[in-house]
């Protein structure tokens, strides 16, 4: 039984890396500068401008991939946002949406942060489920189960301790809307 887990977890390994080395190909292909600006990066996963939520989405993935502020991806943070994407561990991804949601940089993630994300969400991927909120209901929602010293500010240990309260938390902070496979999904258009 476990040598039958690990060989499954080999080949789902396998796979990914057969997954990001695609991804590769065409970014070297798409940008053969080495530079992948936001523009491109929203031509490459086929966001038109007319969608201003998923533009918006795609614009914070950017950012937060974005590790040295240039406006540009280039090889190897495009590399290490596939292997968070495809491979990262539920910490990891975590710390991730953290960022996303952390639009200041400053560490803490404010009601308004929250609410702009979520209003996003909600267009993408919450009107389409049967959760029954708006997103000002959204926000204060996971204010009360997250925000412990009710300071109006959630911080990184609130928001990774939160997350794994409940699944609905885990859902929506962990910006759960199978990243990978729109991702797979997208780059393969461009082959």
């Amino acid at each position: 039984m476990q040598l039958d887990t690990r060989k499954q977890e080999k080949s789902s390994s396998d796979g990914n890396l057969a997954q990001i080395q695609e991804m590769c190909v065409i970014f070297l292909r798409e940008c053969p500068s080495g530079a992948l600006h936001l523009h491109e990066f929203k031509r490459m996963f086929g966001v038109q401008s007319s969608s201003r939520e998923e533009s918006l989405f795609l614009e914070t993935i950017f950012r937060s991939f974005d590790t040295n502020q240039d406006n540009t991806l280039d090889f190897i943070e495009y590399v290490a946002a596939l292997n968070l994407i495809l491979r990262g561990n539920l910490e990891d991804r975590l710390k991730w949406s953290f960022k996303m949601y952390d639009r200041d940089g400053n560490g803490k993630l404010d009601r308004k942060e929250v609410k702009l994300l979520i209003r996003v969400l909600h267009k993408i991927k919450l009107q389409k489920s049967e959760v029954g909120l708006t997103p000002s209901e959204i926000c204060d929602r996971i204010f009360e189960r997250v925000d412990d010293n009710n300071d109006g500010e959630i911080t990184l240990s609130e928001f990774m301790e939160g997350a794994q309260k409940d699944d609905w938390l885990m859902d929506l902070l962990n910006l759960d809307i199978n990243t990978s496979g729109w991702v797979i999904r997208n780059c393969r258009k461009l082959c």
